[in-house]
């Protein structure tokens, strides 16, 4: 019998739902698993808004120091919130078809939200969120809101917010999507939303062939290429990228933006390329977005306090 697999994962619903699926993924391929719990510094400082303290990391580095100790065998990561460059090594073992990639405005329960002539008041963490509202409604304003999803959720109730923006696929997991929530289609995802990474020890044979089972290749393409995107705009907490990349007929095509922080300024770029030949389109797409005005906003969001 091998050894039992130690699946490291903070302690929100949602974290605790995408080990346990990968558990239930590992099981099915005849590996036997437990949840370790970890404690991040996303966790626990829950008032300072993530572009300020970092989000990318800021979920995951506990995690990370866990896994180089020896003390867990795998971690489970939603991979928007995994750096573009991880750790030293540390390796994805997998990545799972992805869910949902799309934004949800969650309006009080028993309302409905239309956007009229009156500016009004959306709650969110999340630059890109932030960035895109604004660039679409420029007299609104926006509030921070921290916490796992049900503190979110219940902050909404609370408030005086006339909605707060979510991922579909965290409240979709965990059945918490409220019936009156809408979908913001014209909003471009954070890059990898809506999937999930599995990874692991560089070195951990054991762990890299269990994963490979369940590891969905057209998931971690588009992933991966959405990543080099931000990547290669030096793209991070503080800054509003936003990227989606699918797979259709044989071909991938990209979509991505840099906006400003208050939203007045937005540059977006739109490329394709066959399957087989769409490894560099993330880092091509930067490239062009960068030529075509992209390198003006970020100049300006490095130059601002």
């Amino acid at each position: 019998m091998g050894r039992v697999i130690r699946i490291g994962t903070r302690e929100s619903q949602l974290a605790v739902w995408q080990a346990n699926t990968v558990k239930g993924l590992l099981a099915d391929s005849g590996y036997a698993a437990e949840l370790v719990y970890i404690k991040s510094d996303g966790d626990t400082d829950l008032k300072t808004p993530l572009y300020e303290i970092g989000v990318q990391g800021i979920f995951t580095k506990a995690l990370d120091i866990a896994l180089l100790n020896g003390e867990i065998d795998i971690a489970v990561h939603s991979m928007k919130d995994v750096p573009t460059v991880m750790a030293k090594g540390i390796v994805q073992a997998a990545v799972l078809p992805r869910a949902s990639y799309k934004d949800i405005l969650v309006p009080k329960s028993g309302t409905t939200f239309e956007h009229g002539d009156a500016p009004a008041l959306i709650a969110t963490s999340s630059i890109r969120r932030r960035a895109q509202w604004l660039n679409k409604y420029p007299n609104d304003s926006i509030e921070n809101l921290r916490g796992n999803v049900n503190t979110r959720l219940r902050k909404v109730e609370e408030s005086n917010w006339d909605g707060a923006i979510f991922a579909a696929a965290g409240l979709e997991r965990i059945n918490l999507r409220p019936d009156n929530a809408i979908e913001l289609d014209w909003m471009l995802p954070a890059p990898a939303q809506g999937a999930i990474i599995v990874v692991c020890g560089a070195e951990d044979e054991y762990c890299l062939a269990a994963c490979a089972n369940f590891h969905d290749a057209d998931t971690a393409l588009c992933a991966g290429i959405e990543r080099d995107f931000l990547r290669a705009l030096l793209g991070g907490c503080s800054t509003p990228i936003s990227a989606l990349a699918q797979v259709e007929d044989g071909y991938v095509t990209i979509t991505g933006n840099i906006l400003s922080k208050d939203g007045r300024q937005k540059k977006e770029v739109t490329m394709k390329a066959p399957v087989a030949d769409a490894a560099s389109l993330g880092n091509a797409a930067a490239t062009e977005l960068l030529q075509n005005g992209g390198q003006q906003i970020l100049d300006i969001i490095r130059h601002e306090p």
